[in-house]
Protein backbone atom coordinates (compact mmCIF):
# COMPACT_ATOMS: atom_id res chain seq x y z
CA UNK A 1 0.00 0.00 0.00
CA UNK A 2 1.40 3.46 -1.16
CA UNK A 3 0.73 6.92 0.37
CA UNK A 4 -0.26 9.54 -2.01
CA UNK A 5 -0.24 13.00 0.30
CA UNK A 6 -0.78 16.23 -1.26
CA UNK A 7 0.07 19.20 0.68
CA UNK A 8 -3.08 19.63 2.77
CA UNK A 9 -2.32 16.29 3.67
CA UNK A 10 0.86 16.99 4.80
CA UNK A 11 -0.53 20.03 6.86
CA UNK A 12 -2.96 18.01 8.26
CA UNK A 13 -0.34 15.24 9.56
CA UNK A 14 2.08 17.51 11.24
CA UNK A 15 -0.43 19.42 12.61
CA UNK A 16 -2.19 16.22 13.80
CA UNK A 17 1.25 14.96 15.13
CA UNK A 18 1.96 18.13 17.33
CA UNK A 19 -1.44 17.99 18.83
CA UNK A 20 -0.71 14.76 19.66
CA UNK A 21 2.57 15.46 21.43
CA UNK A 22 1.15 18.30 23.24
CA UNK A 23 -1.95 16.00 24.77
CA UNK A 24 0.69 13.46 25.91
CA UNK A 25 2.24 16.07 27.68
CA UNK A 26 -1.13 17.39 29.32
CA UNK A 27 -1.80 13.90 29.92
CA UNK A 28 1.42 13.44 32.23
CA UNK A 29 0.92 16.62 33.78
CA UNK A 30 -2.25 14.77 35.47
CA UNK A 31 -0.95 13.29 38.14
CA UNK A 32 1.19 16.34 39.55
CA UNK A 33 -1.78 18.72 39.18
CA UNK A 34 -4.22 19.51 42.49
CA UNK A 35 -7.30 17.79 41.22
CA UNK A 36 -9.33 15.51 43.88
CA UNK A 37 -9.93 12.55 42.29
CA UNK A 38 -13.16 13.28 39.72
CA UNK A 39 -11.38 15.54 38.02
CA UNK A 40 -8.35 13.40 37.46
CA UNK A 41 -10.78 10.99 36.54
CA UNK A 42 -12.64 13.09 33.62
CA UNK A 43 -9.48 14.66 32.40
CA UNK A 44 -7.62 11.15 31.78
CA UNK A 45 -10.90 9.76 29.92
CA UNK A 46 -11.14 13.57 28.35
CA UNK A 47 -7.52 13.54 27.02
CA UNK A 48 -7.24 9.66 26.18
CA UNK A 49 -9.98 10.64 23.96
CA UNK A 50 -8.34 13.52 22.57
CA UNK A 51 -5.58 11.07 21.83
CA UNK A 52 -8.28 9.11 20.07
CA UNK A 53 -9.79 11.33 18.20
CA UNK A 54 -6.87 12.73 16.90
CA UNK A 55 -5.15 9.49 16.34
CA UNK A 56 -8.56 8.39 14.05
CA UNK A 57 -8.22 11.50 11.82
CA UNK A 58 -4.13 10.41 11.71
CA UNK A 59 -5.65 6.87 10.43
CA UNK A 60 -8.06 8.35 8.29
CA UNK A 61 -5.57 10.65 6.46
CA UNK A 62 -3.55 7.54 5.51
CA UNK A 63 -5.78 5.69 4.89
CA UNK A 64 -8.51 7.46 2.43
CA UNK A 65 -8.82 6.79 -0.91
CA UNK A 66 -6.87 2.96 -0.62
CA UNK A 67 -8.24 0.33 -2.29
CA UNK A 68 -8.69 -3.11 -0.86
CA UNK A 69 -10.52 -5.38 1.58
CA UNK A 70 -7.96 -5.14 4.41
CA UNK A 71 -7.76 -0.83 3.81
CA UNK A 72 -11.47 -0.93 3.70
CA UNK A 73 -11.87 -2.59 7.04
CA UNK A 74 -9.32 -0.86 8.66
CA UNK A 75 -10.90 2.66 7.61
CA UNK A 76 -14.67 1.17 8.18
CA UNK A 77 -13.22 0.38 12.17
CA UNK A 78 -11.19 3.90 12.36
CA UNK A 79 -14.25 5.96 11.56
CA UNK A 80 -16.50 3.87 13.74
CA UNK A 81 -13.73 4.72 16.67
CA UNK A 82 -13.71 8.08 15.87
CA UNK A 83 -17.60 8.93 15.40
CA UNK A 84 -17.49 7.20 19.26
CA UNK A 85 -14.89 9.12 20.66
CA UNK A 86 -16.54 12.25 19.40
CA UNK A 87 -19.28 11.27 21.55
CA UNK A 88 -17.51 10.11 24.54
CA UNK A 89 -15.42 13.63 24.61
CA UNK A 90 -18.84 15.68 24.35
CA UNK A 91 -20.08 13.68 27.40
CA UNK A 92 -16.99 14.18 29.30
CA UNK A 93 -17.33 17.95 28.88
CA UNK A 94 -20.52 17.89 29.57
CA UNK A 95 -19.87 15.99 33.24
CA UNK A 96 -17.34 18.42 33.41
CA UNK A 97 -19.14 21.14 33.89
CA UNK A 98 -22.31 19.79 35.57
CA UNK A 99 -20.10 18.80 38.18
CA UNK A 100 -18.34 22.50 38.76
CA UNK A 101 -21.36 24.00 38.53
CA UNK A 102 -22.88 21.96 41.03
CA UNK A 103 -20.49 22.22 43.84
CA UNK A 104 -18.24 19.50 42.90
CA UNK A 105 -20.74 16.46 43.05
CA UNK A 106 -22.90 14.28 40.39
CA UNK A 107 -25.75 12.79 41.58
CA UNK A 108 -27.26 9.13 40.06
CA UNK A 109 -29.77 10.73 38.38
CA UNK A 110 -27.14 13.22 36.39
CA UNK A 111 -25.00 10.31 36.21
CA UNK A 112 -27.92 8.00 34.71
CA UNK A 113 -28.63 10.73 31.71
CA UNK A 114 -25.30 11.68 30.94
CA UNK A 115 -25.10 7.63 30.52
CA UNK A 116 -28.32 7.27 28.70
CA UNK A 117 -27.30 10.09 25.88
CA UNK A 118 -23.82 8.08 25.29
CA UNK A 119 -25.53 4.65 25.31
CA UNK A 120 -28.20 5.75 22.29
CA UNK A 121 -25.54 7.63 20.28
CA UNK A 122 -23.75 4.78 20.55
CA UNK A 123 -26.44 2.35 19.38
CA UNK A 124 -27.35 4.85 16.30
CA UNK A 125 -23.89 5.07 15.24
CA UNK A 126 -23.86 0.80 15.22
CA UNK A 127 -26.86 0.57 13.40
CA UNK A 128 -25.54 3.39 10.79
CA UNK A 129 -22.45 1.11 10.15
CA UNK A 130 -23.82 -1.24 8.21
CA UNK A 131 -26.98 1.53 6.57
CA UNK A 132 -24.34 3.58 5.24
CA UNK A 133 -26.80 6.72 7.06
CA UNK A 134 -24.03 8.51 8.64
CA UNK A 135 -20.93 8.06 6.25
CA UNK A 136 -20.50 5.63 4.00
CA UNK A 137 -17.05 4.52 0.86
CA UNK A 138 -17.22 4.21 -2.31
CA UNK A 139 -15.19 1.50 -4.39
CA UNK A 140 -11.95 3.43 -3.66
CA UNK A 141 -11.90 3.64 0.08
CA UNK A 142 -13.27 7.28 0.17
CA UNK A 143 -15.30 8.40 2.75
CA UNK A 144 -18.59 10.22 2.00
CA UNK A 145 -21.79 11.69 3.98
CA UNK A 146 -24.92 9.76 4.07
CA UNK A 147 -28.33 11.38 3.91
CA UNK A 148 -28.74 11.72 7.70
CA UNK A 149 -25.33 12.88 8.46
CA UNK A 150 -26.44 15.38 10.66
CA UNK A 151 -27.59 12.23 13.26
CA UNK A 152 -23.90 12.04 14.36
CA UNK A 153 -23.45 15.72 15.26
CA UNK A 154 -27.20 15.50 17.46
CA UNK A 155 -25.16 14.67 20.84
CA UNK A 156 -22.17 17.12 20.74
CA UNK A 157 -24.60 20.29 19.43
CA UNK A 158 -26.93 18.85 22.17
CA UNK A 159 -23.39 19.02 24.69
CA UNK A 160 -22.93 22.83 23.50
CA UNK A 161 -26.24 23.99 24.04
CA UNK A 162 -26.15 22.72 27.40
CA UNK A 163 -23.21 23.72 27.90
CA UNK A 164 -23.81 27.03 27.48
CA UNK A 165 -27.17 27.10 29.47
CA UNK A 166 -24.85 25.84 31.92
CA UNK A 167 -22.08 28.63 31.83
CA UNK A 168 -25.37 31.36 31.11
CA UNK A 169 -27.46 30.10 34.34
CA UNK A 170 -24.42 29.20 36.90
CA UNK A 171 -22.01 32.22 35.94
CA UNK A 172 -21.39 32.72 39.75
CA UNK A 173 -20.35 28.58 39.60
CA UNK A 174 -17.25 29.31 37.73
CA UNK A 175 -14.08 31.30 37.93
CA UNK A 176 -13.53 33.69 35.30
CA UNK A 177 -10.71 32.24 33.76
CA UNK A 178 -12.21 28.56 33.45
CA UNK A 179 -15.92 30.22 32.02
CA UNK A 180 -13.53 31.98 29.30
CA UNK A 181 -12.00 28.61 28.48
CA UNK A 182 -15.42 26.87 28.93
CA UNK A 183 -16.73 29.37 25.95
CA UNK A 184 -14.29 28.87 23.56
CA UNK A 185 -13.92 25.28 24.00
CA UNK A 186 -17.83 25.31 22.96
CA UNK A 187 -17.48 27.79 20.43
CA UNK A 188 -14.40 27.40 18.51
CA UNK A 189 -15.68 24.62 16.33
CA UNK A 190 -18.30 26.45 15.08
CA UNK A 191 -15.94 29.01 13.88
CA UNK A 192 -13.85 26.31 12.72
CA UNK A 193 -16.82 24.76 10.58
CA UNK A 194 -16.57 28.70 8.78
CA UNK A 195 -13.42 29.08 7.94
CA UNK A 196 -13.27 25.43 6.38
CA UNK A 197 -15.52 26.42 3.98
CA UNK A 198 -13.33 28.79 2.57
CA UNK A 199 -10.32 26.71 3.11
CA UNK A 200 -11.46 22.99 2.40
CA UNK A 201 -9.53 19.93 2.95
CA UNK A 202 -7.56 21.47 6.53
CA UNK A 203 -9.29 19.58 9.11
CA UNK A 204 -10.26 23.13 11.07
CA UNK A 205 -13.10 21.50 13.35
CA UNK A 206 -10.75 18.98 14.68
CA UNK A 207 -7.87 21.33 15.40
CA UNK A 208 -10.01 23.86 17.21
CA UNK A 209 -11.39 20.91 19.39
CA UNK A 210 -8.09 19.94 20.10
CA UNK A 211 -6.47 23.03 20.58
CA UNK A 212 -9.57 24.11 22.70
CA UNK A 213 -9.50 21.26 24.81
CA UNK A 214 -5.52 21.53 25.72
CA UNK A 215 -6.21 25.21 26.65
CA UNK A 216 -9.72 23.96 28.87
CA UNK A 217 -6.97 22.16 30.66
CA UNK A 218 -4.03 24.64 31.12
CA UNK A 219 -6.56 26.95 32.49
CA UNK A 220 -8.48 24.41 35.38
CA UNK A 221 -4.67 23.39 36.23
CA UNK A 222 -2.89 26.71 36.87
CA UNK A 223 -6.76 27.75 38.20
CA UNK A 224 -6.01 25.26 40.85
CA UNK A 225 -2.38 25.55 41.18
CA UNK A 226 -2.83 28.67 42.13
CA UNK A 227 -5.85 28.31 44.14
CA UNK A 228 -3.40 25.76 45.60
CA UNK A 229 -0.21 27.71 46.36
CA UNK A 230 -2.82 30.29 48.11
CA UNK A 231 -4.14 27.39 50.66
CA UNK A 232 -0.69 26.22 51.45
CA UNK A 233 0.56 29.75 51.88
CA UNK A 234 -2.37 30.08 53.93
CA UNK A 235 -2.17 26.78 55.73
CA UNK A 236 1.69 27.19 56.44
CA UNK A 237 0.47 30.98 57.86
CA UNK A 238 -2.20 29.04 60.17
CA UNK A 239 0.20 26.70 61.46
CA UNK A 240 2.70 29.18 62.46
CA UNK A 241 0.14 31.09 64.47
CA UNK A 242 -0.83 27.72 65.71
CA UNK A 243 2.71 26.79 66.71
CA UNK A 244 3.31 30.11 68.39
CA UNK A 245 -0.12 29.77 70.28
CA UNK A 246 0.92 26.51 71.26
CA UNK A 247 4.36 27.56 72.82
CA UNK A 248 2.24 30.62 74.79
CA UNK A 249 0.09 27.89 75.75
CA UNK A 250 2.86 26.14 77.19
CA UNK A 251 4.11 29.13 78.72
CA UNK A 252 1.42 29.65 80.83
CA UNK A 253 0.98 26.62 82.99
CA UNK A 254 3.62 25.59 85.39
CA UNK A 255 6.31 23.40 82.90
CA UNK A 256 9.87 23.43 84.92
CA UNK A 257 10.53 20.80 87.54
CA UNK A 258 11.63 20.18 90.11
CA UNK A 259 9.14 23.60 90.47
CA UNK A 260 9.98 24.16 94.22
CA UNK A 261 13.61 22.98 94.19
CA UNK A 262 14.45 24.53 97.57
CA UNK A 263 11.38 23.11 99.21
CA UNK A 264 11.45 19.65 100.80
CA UNK A 265 7.91 19.67 102.40
CA UNK A 266 6.13 18.35 99.21
CA UNK A 267 7.22 17.14 95.55
CA UNK A 268 5.06 17.86 92.80
CA UNK A 269 4.62 17.67 88.62
CA UNK A 270 2.14 17.82 86.40
CA UNK A 271 1.68 17.50 82.44
CA UNK A 272 -0.48 18.43 79.61
CA UNK A 273 -1.26 17.06 76.23
CA UNK A 274 -3.62 18.64 74.03
CA UNK A 275 -5.67 16.29 71.12
CA UNK A 276 -4.97 19.81 68.90
CA UNK A 277 -2.46 22.01 68.63
CA UNK A 278 -4.21 23.93 71.22
CA UNK A 279 -5.78 22.73 74.21
CA UNK A 280 -8.34 23.85 77.09
CA UNK A 281 -7.62 22.00 79.76
CA UNK A 282 -5.02 23.28 81.87
CA UNK A 283 -3.78 22.76 85.42
CA UNK A 284 -1.70 25.26 87.81
CA UNK A 285 0.19 25.39 91.16
CA UNK A 286 1.52 28.20 92.95
CA UNK A 287 2.38 29.48 96.29
CA UNK A 288 0.00 31.83 98.17
CA UNK A 289 2.31 32.53 100.52
CA UNK A 290 5.25 30.53 102.17
CA UNK A 291 2.64 27.74 104.29
CA UNK A 292 0.14 27.46 101.61
CA UNK A 293 -0.04 25.86 98.08
CA UNK A 294 -2.71 26.23 95.88
CA UNK A 295 -3.08 23.07 93.31
CA UNK A 296 -5.60 23.95 90.32
CA UNK A 297 -6.83 20.81 87.78
CA UNK A 298 -9.41 22.28 85.12
CA UNK A 299 -10.92 21.31 81.91
CA UNK A 300 -12.54 24.17 79.50
CA UNK A 301 -15.38 22.82 77.18
CA UNK A 302 -14.49 22.69 73.19
CA UNK A 303 -11.34 21.81 72.03
CA UNK A 304 -9.11 23.90 69.95
CA UNK A 305 -8.31 27.94 69.74
CA UNK A 306 -11.55 29.19 71.47
CA UNK A 307 -11.10 26.52 74.41
CA UNK A 308 -7.72 28.05 74.76
CA UNK A 309 -8.84 31.62 74.72
CA UNK A 310 -11.26 30.50 77.70
CA UNK A 311 -8.77 28.69 79.18
CA UNK A 312 -6.33 31.58 79.21
CA UNK A 313 -8.59 33.43 80.93
CA UNK A 314 -10.02 31.48 83.54
CA UNK A 315 -6.50 29.94 84.80
CA UNK A 316 -5.83 33.88 85.08
CA UNK A 317 -8.89 34.43 87.42
CA UNK A 318 -8.55 31.72 89.00
CA UNK A 319 -4.88 32.64 90.20
CA UNK A 320 -5.99 36.16 91.17
CA UNK A 321 -9.07 35.12 92.99
CA UNK A 322 -7.14 32.64 95.17
CA UNK A 323 -4.20 34.99 96.03
CA UNK A 324 -7.02 37.77 96.85
CA UNK A 325 -9.12 35.12 99.11
CA UNK A 326 -6.71 32.15 99.90
CA UNK A 327 -10.09 30.11 100.20
CA UNK A 328 -10.94 27.55 97.36
CA UNK A 329 -14.96 28.57 97.93
CA UNK A 330 -14.63 32.34 97.85
CA UNK A 331 -12.16 32.09 94.70
CA UNK A 332 -14.51 29.83 92.74
CA UNK A 333 -17.43 31.59 93.33
CA UNK A 334 -15.71 35.15 92.56
CA UNK A 335 -14.22 33.81 89.46
CA UNK A 336 -17.79 32.08 88.66
CA UNK A 337 -19.27 35.55 88.45
CA UNK A 338 -16.81 37.67 86.45
CA UNK A 339 -16.55 35.13 83.66
CA UNK A 340 -20.84 34.62 83.61
CA UNK A 341 -20.71 38.77 83.17
CA UNK A 342 -18.87 38.43 79.39
CA UNK A 343 -19.66 34.96 78.26
CA UNK A 344 -21.49 35.31 75.00
CA UNK A 345 -20.54 31.90 73.89
CA UNK A 346 -21.69 30.58 76.77
CA UNK A 347 -18.59 28.31 77.33
CA UNK A 348 -17.89 27.13 81.04
CA UNK A 349 -15.13 25.08 82.76
CA UNK A 350 -15.06 22.61 85.80
CA UNK A 351 -12.46 23.56 87.87
CA UNK A 352 -11.02 21.42 91.29
CA UNK A 353 -9.04 23.52 93.46
CA UNK A 354 -7.26 22.94 96.58
CA UNK A 355 -5.37 25.03 98.94
CA UNK A 356 -2.67 22.92 101.20
CA UNK A 357 -1.52 23.99 104.22
CA UNK A 358 2.01 22.88 104.76
CA UNK A 359 2.52 23.32 108.24
CA UNK A 360 -0.58 20.40 108.88
CA UNK A 361 -1.27 19.14 105.63
CA UNK A 362 -4.53 20.18 105.61
CA UNK A 363 -6.14 20.31 102.48
CA UNK A 364 -9.17 22.55 101.36
CA UNK A 365 -10.90 21.84 98.31
CA UNK A 366 -13.80 22.90 96.27
CA UNK A 367 -15.11 21.08 93.14
CA UNK A 368 -16.60 22.77 90.50
CA UNK A 369 -18.37 19.65 88.23
CA UNK A 370 -14.61 18.33 87.55
CA UNK A 371 -13.69 14.60 87.92
CA UNK A 372 -13.08 13.07 91.72
CA UNK A 373 -9.22 13.09 92.89
CA UNK A 374 -7.24 9.98 93.61
CA UNK A 375 -5.77 10.26 97.28
CA UNK A 376 -2.73 7.90 98.77
CA UNK A 377 -2.33 7.61 102.43
CA UNK A 378 1.51 6.81 103.41
CA UNK A 379 2.21 3.48 102.81
CA UNK A 380 -1.26 2.22 101.40
CA UNK A 381 -2.17 2.39 97.30
CA UNK A 382 -4.46 5.63 95.98
CA UNK A 383 -8.08 5.17 96.26
CA UNK A 384 -10.95 7.69 94.61
CA UNK A 385 -12.18 10.45 96.37
CA UNK A 386 -16.00 11.41 95.83
CA UNK A 387 -16.33 15.18 97.26
CA UNK A 388 -18.94 16.80 96.59
CA UNK A 389 -19.29 18.45 93.41
CA UNK A 390 -20.75 22.09 92.65
CA UNK A 391 -21.79 23.64 89.36
CA UNK A 392 -19.52 24.43 86.29
CA UNK A 393 -17.42 27.70 86.38
CA UNK A 394 -19.31 29.79 83.93
CA UNK A 395 -23.22 28.06 84.33
CA UNK A 396 -24.71 30.29 86.54
CA UNK A 397 -23.67 33.78 87.80
CA UNK A 398 -24.86 32.99 91.51
CA UNK A 399 -23.84 29.22 92.03
CA UNK A 400 -22.10 28.70 95.25
CA UNK A 401 -19.74 25.88 95.76
CA UNK A 402 -19.16 23.91 98.98
CA UNK A 403 -15.81 23.31 100.56
CA UNK A 404 -13.99 20.20 102.48
CA UNK A 405 -10.95 19.04 104.01
CA UNK A 406 -8.60 16.21 104.06
CA UNK A 407 -5.64 15.80 106.24
CA UNK A 408 -3.05 14.33 104.22
CA UNK A 409 -0.09 12.82 106.28
CA UNK A 410 3.81 12.61 105.60
CA UNK A 411 4.16 10.48 102.00
CA UNK A 412 0.07 11.01 101.06
CA UNK A 413 -0.04 12.03 97.74
CA UNK A 414 -2.75 13.97 96.04
CA UNK A 415 -3.56 12.85 92.01
CA UNK A 416 -6.19 14.86 89.86
CA UNK A 417 -6.95 14.83 85.97
CA UNK A 418 -8.91 15.78 83.45
CA UNK A 419 -11.82 13.38 81.78
CA UNK A 420 -9.26 12.45 78.70
CA UNK A 421 -7.41 10.53 80.77
CA UNK A 422 -10.67 8.41 82.08
CA UNK A 423 -11.87 8.75 78.51
CA UNK A 424 -9.51 7.97 76.18
CA UNK A 425 -10.80 5.61 73.62
CA UNK A 426 -9.04 2.02 71.53
CA UNK A 427 -9.94 1.56 68.30
CA UNK A 428 -12.71 -0.56 69.81
CA UNK A 429 -14.37 2.59 70.96
CA UNK A 430 -13.81 1.69 74.62
CA UNK A 431 -13.14 4.14 77.30
CA UNK A 432 -9.82 3.61 79.37
CA UNK A 433 -11.96 4.19 82.54
CA UNK A 434 -11.36 4.92 85.91
CA UNK A 435 -10.54 1.52 86.89
CA UNK A 436 -7.40 1.27 84.60
CA UNK A 437 -6.42 4.33 86.03
CA UNK A 438 -6.40 3.32 89.16
CA UNK A 439 -4.90 0.23 88.13
CA UNK A 440 -2.07 2.57 86.57
CA UNK A 441 -1.89 4.34 89.89
CA UNK A 442 -1.35 1.67 91.93
CA UNK A 443 1.15 -0.60 89.74
CA UNK A 444 3.82 1.55 91.70
CA UNK A 445 2.36 3.66 94.52
CA UNK A 446 5.15 4.65 96.08
CA UNK A 447 7.08 6.31 93.21
CA UNK A 448 7.77 9.94 92.70
CA UNK A 449 4.98 12.03 91.12
CA UNK A 450 6.97 12.35 87.62
CA UNK A 451 7.14 8.29 87.89
CA UNK A 452 3.49 8.02 88.56
CA UNK A 453 2.64 9.91 85.50
CA UNK A 454 4.68 8.27 83.24
CA UNK A 455 3.11 5.07 84.71
CA UNK A 456 -0.59 6.08 83.94
CA UNK A 457 1.02 8.25 80.29
CA UNK A 458 2.00 4.55 79.21
CA UNK A 459 -0.89 2.62 80.56
CA UNK A 460 -2.92 5.16 78.31
CA UNK A 461 -1.02 4.97 75.21
CA UNK A 462 -0.36 0.79 75.42
CA UNK A 463 -4.17 1.23 75.56
CA UNK A 464 -5.54 3.75 72.59
CA UNK A 465 -2.60 2.16 70.82
CA UNK A 466 -2.84 3.74 66.94
CA UNK A 467 -6.47 5.24 67.71
CA UNK A 468 -6.81 9.29 67.54
CA UNK A 469 -6.39 11.67 70.40
CA UNK A 470 -9.77 13.31 71.27
CA UNK A 471 -9.50 14.86 74.00
CA UNK A 472 -6.62 16.58 76.29
CA UNK A 473 -4.56 14.55 78.92
CA UNK A 474 -4.08 16.50 81.64
CA UNK A 475 -2.57 15.44 84.85
CA UNK A 476 -1.12 16.48 88.01
CA UNK A 477 0.05 14.68 91.12
CA UNK A 478 1.65 16.38 94.23
CA UNK A 479 3.58 14.09 97.20
CA UNK A 480 3.18 15.62 100.48
CA UNK A 481 6.40 15.16 102.76
CA UNK A 482 5.06 17.57 105.64
CA UNK A 483 7.45 19.32 107.66
CA UNK A 484 11.56 18.23 108.37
Amino acid sequence: MTFDLTAVDLVNIIMIASGLGVTTLCIMQIERSPFNADMRRFFYVFLWNVLGYMGTHLARELLDGHGGIAARNAIVAVTFVEFLISGSMAIMLALMMHYMAHDNELSKGSRAGFVTAFVIHSALLAVSQFTGAYYYFDEYNSYHRGSLYALSNVLPMLTIIYGIILLVRHRDKYERQIARAFWIYLLAPLGAILVQIFLPGIQFVMFATVGASINMFGVITSGLMERYEHQRLETARIDTELSMATRIQSDMLPNIFPAFPEREDFDIYASMNPAKEVGGDFYDFFLIDEDHLALVMADVSGKGVPAALFMMASKILIQNFTMMYKAPKAALEATNYQICQRNGEEMFVTVWLGILDLNTGVLTASNAGHEYPFIRSPGGKFELYRDKHGFVVGGMPQARYKEYEVQLEKGSMVFVYTDGVAEATNSGNELFGTDRLLEALNSAPSAEPKSILENVDKSVNAFVKDAPQFDDLTMLCLKYNGKA
